[in-house]
């Protein structure tokens, strides 16, 4: 199964962005016992090329481990070889796209507008990451997709567990779900179980 199916499949993005990842791989566990398959470390960490490289031997074939925050070629090689299985971008950059392609690694690029959208889908996207989604709401997506119903977008940005489920009802190919999910004062009180539960209670509003 491809990074792209597990997030076609399982839905949530979980987006680790943080400070200290130093517990990573704890995280990592307790959001898998919760039932997230897909989890992107962001690059504004500067650790997060090396912890995703450790990431990715902890987990098995059934988990997509991504990078985010990826806004050059460079970092899209590193990733890569670091062994992330997509890439996820704030902003929609061509030479991003092309790097990604080159590497055969699904990109996520953002963008707002339908114009940026359909842009980013033209130039290879597998997916585009909406973004910031809160500032556009749930019925946003629904109208995107009614004149373009061939893409793959992805809201991120005020994504929660209550609103969660009207995203994906409204036309959502995947979430990307950050601060919402990732508690970090579960993540500071090392509370592996809290997270887990967490990880659980969004997992439970799927479809």
């Amino acid at each position: 199964m491809t990074a792209l199916d597990i997030i076609a499949k399982h839905k949530i993005v979980a987006i680790v962005r943080l400070d200290d990842l130093s517990a990573a791989g704890n995280i990592t566990k307790a959001l898998i016992a919760g039932g997230i398959r897909a989890i992107e470390f962001t690059l504004t960490n500067e650790a997060a090329v090396s912890t995703i490289a450790e990431i990715v031997n902890l987990v098995d074939e059934s988990v997509a481990i991504g990078a985010g925050s990826v806004v050059n070629a460079d970092q899209a090689r590193a990733v890569a070889e670091a062994g992330a299985q997509f890439v996820v971008s704030p902003v929609c950059k061509r030479e991003v796209i092309e790097a990604c392609l080159a590497l055969d690694l699904p990109t996520m690029p953002g963008a707002f507008t339908p114009s940026e959208i359909q842009q980013a889908w033209e130039w290879g996207a597998a997916v585009v990451k909406v973004f910031p989604a809160n500032h556009l709401g749930k019925r946003y997506i629904k109208d995107v997709m009614a004149p373009l119903p061939h893409l793959r977008l992805m809201p991120t940005g005020g994504v929660n567990a209550d609103n969660l489920r009207e995203f994906l009802d409204f036309g959502a190919f995947a979430l990307g779900v950050g601060s919402a999910l990732i508690n970090k004062e579960a993540v500071a009180g090392r509370d592996w179980k809290r997270l887990e539960a967490e990880a659980r209670r969004y997992v439970d509003q799927l479809p």
